[in-house]
């Protein structure tokens, strides 16, 4: 147990102290073992046939454990990793960051059962981590008298409410509304997801043109900077509107062509397809067409909507998640940039995950052999093992915590 600590002899950290040094170093693993482990036993293993799922659908679990586990844990490690080094603040360590955890991982033990006699404990877990990051980053705009970070602190208000929303709908007994606040939760998470890709994609895109760090040659267009951010709140608010299926349609076809924009303006040359840069594209470029195949349904497309919603939170959040999970598990260790080639690997496997699991439903394929979605389901899962595999050693060295 000591050794999980700090070692007596030698004096350096243990474990313990290691991944509560940074947000990233603890979560972020958490992340990758929950998204690599839940779907996988959900669909091979149990065939979504969850025993203590009696009152709430199997799906809507589903459901709730990607937007709040696997995509939950990984913003709260780039909240807690990224608002302190932009905005030159003490960051959480310690006992914070494990108190966030313990209310994570509460929520995740009841839903990877499906314990519907414990929806309570896992909504009072979940909204611990849910209000204390917005007022973490209220508390900080303050001190530092900032509005640079109102963008997000408006997504994580808007995520906590939907969570609320669903919450109380299970509750209650109104599985339309916990369906319809659970899709809107993913939806604050693309908006999350486009204000983080517009603050990443620019260093990060300099830094592979000139690792000198001297020069800034990438310089996108300010006035696209947070387009399919905005774009996904002018859908949400159609949503909350009532506007028509036909004016919502259009809706969610302008916010995926923003993303789409983001795809545009990331060829800078041959360094364009650096495996840094590429994940950040393909991000958008899957939330992009999924939104705007959201949309076509919605106008009358021969499609359902669900499969396009997957291509738009499974391709365009959870590539979006593992390239931002490789960069800086690298800058924050002490590495240059240069993806090791296993985690090369993992994006292959996540994509293919990501159109073996959509495209079949969407009509443009026969689905693979095997129960359903199970092949998909073992990508996936791969994906993000094989990056949990590669990166662990890195997070829990106490050198590297030396060499940021």
């Amino acid at each position: 147990m000591r050794a999980l600590v700090r070692s007596a002899q030698t004096g350096r950290p243990g474990l313990l102290e290691i991944l509560g040094d940074e947000g990233l170093r603890l979560f972020f693993p958490l992340a990758a073992l929950q998204a690599a482990l839940w779907p996988f036993v959900w669909v091979v293993v149990d065939r979504l046939d969850m025993p203590f799922a009696t009152a709430l659908p199997p799906g809507l679990w589903h459901a709730n454990e990607m937007i709040f586990g696997a995509y939950g844990a990984a913003l709260i490690g780039f909240v807690t990793t990224a608002i302190p080094e932009w905005t030159d603040t003490p960051r959480l360590r310690g006992r914070a960051l494990y108190l966030l955890a313990a209310g994570w991982g509460t929520a995740r033990i009841v839903g990877f059962l499906g314990i519907d006699g414990l929806l309570p404990v896992a909504a009072f877990a979940d909204g611990l981590w849910l209000v204390a990051l917005p007022a973490y980053l209220a508390v900080v705009s303050w001190r530092k008298r900032s509005t640079n970070l109102f963008g997000f602190l408006f997504w994580l208000l808007t995520l906590a409410v939907a969570f609320g929303i669903a919450r109380i709908a299970v509750l209650t007994d109104e599985m339309p509304l916990a369906q319809t606040a659970l899709r809107d939760a993913g939806l604050a998470f693309l908006g999350l997801l486009g204000l983080a890709l517009a603050r990443i994609t620019v260093p990060v895109t300099n830094l592979v043109l000139d690792p000198t760090e001297k020069t800034s040659p990438f310089r996108p267009h300010p006035g696209r900077r947070n387009l399919a951010s905005g774009l996904i709140a002018v859908t949400i608010a159609g949503e909350i509107a009532g506007v028509s299926e036909a004016v919502s349609g259009y809706l969610f076809i302008a916010a995926g062509a923003a993303f789409l924009d983001r795809v545009a303006e990331a060829f800078v040359g041959r360094e364009a397809f650096r495996t840094e840069i590429l994940g950040l594209v393909c991000s958008s470029l899957f939330a992009g067409v999924g939104l705007m195949l959201v949309g076509a349904s919605r106008l009358g497309a021969p499609f359902p909507e669900v499969p396009a919603l997957h291509l738009a939170l499974m391709g365009g959040l959870g590539l979006g998640v593992l390239t931002v999970f490789c960069i800086a598990g690298l800058l924050h260790t002490g590495r240059p940039l240069g993806l090791p080639i296993m985690v090369r690997v993992a994006f292959a496997m996540l994509i293919a995950s990501v159109l073996l699991r959509t495209v079949p439903d969407l009509g443009l394929s026969p689905p693979p052999p095997g129960p359903p979605y199970a092949l998909a389901s073992v990508l996936w899962a791969m994906a993000y093992g094989g990056w949990l595999w590669t990166y662990w050693p890195f997070l829990s060295d106490a050198q590297s915590l030396e060499q940021r």
